[in-house]
């Protein structure tokens, strides 16, 4: 199996860089792009099977720029690429479908094994940032520093999504129901906690452990 590759990033020399790292027997790296649109543009006309994406680019970020080709091309799978391991980016790459988030000072041998992983729909590694984040995600079981908080297990899930910073529509994505239904989560949220915004709530949640 030969996968091809579109490397995005709005540094040239990280592009050139890479291009030339990550060119593989099994990967060929079939063009770059510097910024949203010409990763729009080359996904379209090369059809990779991969994207690696840098996440902040000048302009549209790259996730922004995911969730755009995703809509086009939903069989295209991604690889997110930074230099920091915020919880907030990488929540945002699990609610917009990335398959994986490596950082920029892994290995070329890291970022290959995720690369082929994914290129193969197989789930990241356990220990991967990826996952932990997407597990913190998915738990809806109330940790013993939170029991008091007067939640359903549902509300307690978007809790944490709000506490990673998530949009409502990111929110909706990752846990597949509408926006509205996660408006009205928030609602409940910030009146049962009496909170008076999302961001008191989301600063609560941390307080006590929730995420």
């Amino acid at each position: 199996m030969n996968w091809k590759l579109l490397i995005v990033d709005d540094h040239e020399v990280v592009r050139v860089g890479l291009s030339a790292l990550l060119d593989a027997a099994d990967i060929t790296v079939v063009g770059t792009a510097g910024d949203a649109e010409e990763a729009l543009e080359k996904a379209t006309s090369l059809q990779p099977d991969l994207v690696l994406m840098d996440i902040r680019m000048a302009g549209t970020d790259g996730l922004l720029a995911m969730s755009a080709i995703r809509e086009k091309m939903p069989e295209t799978r991604f690889v997110m690429l930074s230099t920091y391991d915020n919880p907030t980016y990488v929540a945002r790459a699990v609610a917009l479908g990335a398959g994986d988030y490596v950082l920029k000072g892994s290995s070329r041998e890291e970022i290959l094994a995720s690369l082929r992983l994914v290129a193969a729909k197989q789930e990241a590694p356990p220990h991967s940032l990826l996952q932990q984040i997407r597990q913190t995600m998915r738990q809806t079981k109330i940790c013993e520093a939170g029991q008091a908080l007067p939640v359903t297990a549902r509300e307690l899930q978007v809790l944490r999504h709000v506490a990673l910073g998530l949009s409502n529509k990111e929110i909706a994505k990752s846990l597949c129901i509408s926006v509205e239904t996660v408006k009205e989560h928030v609602q409940n949220i910030l009146r049962k906690l009496n909170a008076a915004d999302r961001t008191d709530a989301a600063v609560r949640a941390v307080k006590i452990g929730v995420v």
